[in-house]
């Protein structure tokens, strides 16, 4: 970076610091000797809440980035990528879903595109942190009718708790979590125990779960997504982990389906589906580019095969950065 003047804005109550270079640049440490910086427009908001540090950035290149514990959650140019392909492959694999329940997902892109589905007639969408639905709903423009759909039920609460205490069971259960860092609030959702004891029994006959699963590049795949992909292996009968390009992420990114029900992996009939099913068109995803996903190449695919470690609360894996917690 040379000889750049580096200030660091702070957050409300001062606790802590976005990295803000010249005034034009914000910087994300993806590692020790790694940084991954965005030319700024302005700064749309800056705080912390109760449970993470959040920034709403207008960026020159992605449009509007949202900043959670000092990671890139989603940018507005390329978000589709990322939500297209949490969404819709789980859901066009089940054969008639109804009900979606989603983790996380305050920005409500993930809502936005299950509402998308011409069967399903409820979403549950549960955010731990009102501050960040308040925000996204007002900033985000795209997901503003999102937002206003009956069929979508804002909870504000812990996902976790929100299961327990729910009687009902779900079509898809989806979860568009924060990556697991040390001391966030997400990790424990990343868990055999929590995956066993609590989600999977939320699900309906024929229930799908599908996941992000963190950064999945030739030289990250090993921080979180082998193990979380491991880890759901121990729980559900058919498991597929499949990957894309997400350009704001600067990395490959993952996702892991899961059921107790084999999938349908026809790129033909998918795109059938496709057509029948989802209102409007996809940006970026199709039969062919959903089975090209799941297709790795060497050395992840060897990684998730020799893959033993299990995620506990006790063994966690994390990705480079800290939660406030």
């Amino acid at each position: 970076m040379g000889s750049e003047i580096v200030e660091f804005l702070p957050c409300k109550d001062d606790f802590s610091y976005f990295p803000i270079i010249d005034g034009t640049w914000f910087e994300e440490e993806i590692d020790d000797d790694l940084k991954w910086s965005f030319a700024l427009k302005s700064v749309l908001h800056k705080g912390k809440s109760e449970h993470q540090e959040i920034a709403l950035l207008d960026t020159k290149h992605f449009g509007k980035v949202l900043i959670i514990d000092g990671k890139m959650q989603s940018a507005e140019v390329d978000e589709f990528i990322y939500h297209e392909c949490l969404i819709h492959p789980p859901l066009l694999c089940h054969p008639n879903p109804k009900s979606v329940f989603i983790m996380g997902g305050g920005e409500g892109s993930a809502a936005r595109e299950a509402l998308r589905h011409k069967s399903v007639e409820k979403v549950v969408m549960c955010d731990i942190d009102q501050e960040v639905v308040d925000f996204c709903r007002k900033h985000l423009i795209a997901n503003h009718e999102a937002f206003r759909n009956k069929n979508l039920n804002l909870v504000i609460n812990d996902a976790k708790a929100e299961l327990e205490q729910r009687e009902e069971k779900f079509d898809m259960i989806v979860g568009d979590l924060a990556d697991p860092v040390e001391g966030g609030p997400c990790y424990q959702l990343y868990t055999k125990s929590f995956y066993e004891n609590i989600l999977k029994p939320k699900l309906n006959h024929n229930g799908v779960f599908v996941t992000q699963a963190g950064p999945a590049g030739i030289f990250t795949h090993k921080e979180v997504f082998s193990s979380i992909y491991n880890t759901i292996k121990q729980v559900f009968k058919y498991v597929h982990a499949y990957t894309a390009h997400v350009p704001s992420f600067a990395d490959t990114w993952g996702w892991i389906m899961a059921s107790d029900h084999p999938f349908c992996l026809d790129a033909g009939k998918i795109d059938k589906q496709i057509a029948k099913r989802i209102e409007g068109e996809l940006l970026y995803l199709n039969g062919s580019s959903f089975i090209s996903s799941t297709i790795l190449n060497k050395t992840v695919a060897l990684t998730l095969k020799n893959e033993t470690h299990v995620y506990t609360v006790e063994d966690a894996r994390f990705i480079h950065g800290h939660g406030i917690n």
